[in-house]
């Protein structure tokens, strides 16, 4: 899932590949779970926890370095716009995905688990613009991986910043509201993705689409929220959260 989540460019034919193998490996974890999970979003919503504190999150200084020195505001739409590229590739490849094996018995055995992966990568792909946005914007959350991948997930399940002056804003685990609010996040993501599902590439083009705006329209909420708790201008290097450690 670290390959489909990053901001390397890929060529379809391989991001078809690694979605078919992400898949394959769902498959067989979902055989395990049993519909009753998959069906509550438990099971999603175990993977992406124990996902989210493995991806990459870049500090300030090195996004500045990979997007040519952009600074404030242009960093932030520049970070915005290659998450935004990065959903609408995995919308396109997944249809790619289904087309071809659209006519084939083993489709309707495979169908859920790649929808499945669709929905973990665009999660990772967010929760990766989520916290990269927090660093432009000077909210910089310190800690171990797990508490700052709670952190994120929590911000990407609720759909808005992490304000430092709230308290309970950094713990080392989910709570059980944030756990709630992670399955319906990524069941709706899931539904989004039924659209991958038509014939000929049609779901191709409407996977792209709708990924595109949906993350979009995410990053604007995210942007909006933490400049209500910044300073303005932006800051040029973010204060340190206290650690949760």
């Amino acid at each position: 899932m670290g390959k489909l989540s990053g901001d390397d460019d890929m060529d379809r034919e391989t991001r078809g590949r690694l979605f078919g193998r992400l898949a394959r490996l769902l498959g067989l974890s979902a055989r395990r779970t049993g519909a009753a999970g998959i069906a509550r979003g438990r099971w999603l919503a175990d993977l992406m926890a124990a996902a989210a504190p493995h991806i990459p999150i870049r500090d300030l200084e090195t996004l500045r370095r990979h997007h040519h020195g952009l600074t404030g505001e242009e960093l932030a739409e520049s970070v915005a716009r290659v998450a935004t590229n990065g959903t609408t590739a995995v919308g396109a490849a997944g249809g790619a995905l289904a087309a071809v094996e659209f006519a084939a018995p083993p489709m309707l055995l495979t169908a859920p688990a790649q929808l499945a992966a669709e929905t973990l990568v665009i999660a990772a792909i967010e929760v990766k613009m989520i916290a990269e946005l927090h660093e432009v914007y000077g909210v910089r959350v310190e800690g171990t991986g797990t508490a700052r991948g709670a952190a994120f997930l929590t911000a990407w399940a609720k759909r808005r910043g992490i304000n430092p002056l709230e308290t309970g804003s950094f713990t080392n685990a989910l709570g059980s509201a944030a756990k709630v609010a992670l399955r319906k996040r990524l069941l709706r993501t899931m539904g989004r993705s039924l659209s991958t599902m038509g014939p000929f590439l049609t779901g191709a083009a409407a996977g792209a689409a709708l990924n595109r705006a949906a993350t979009k329209r995410l990053a604007e909420e995210i942007r909006k929220d933490l400049r209500r708790t910044t300073p303005t201008p932006l800051p040029s290097e973010p204060p340190r959260l206290p650690s949760t450690d």
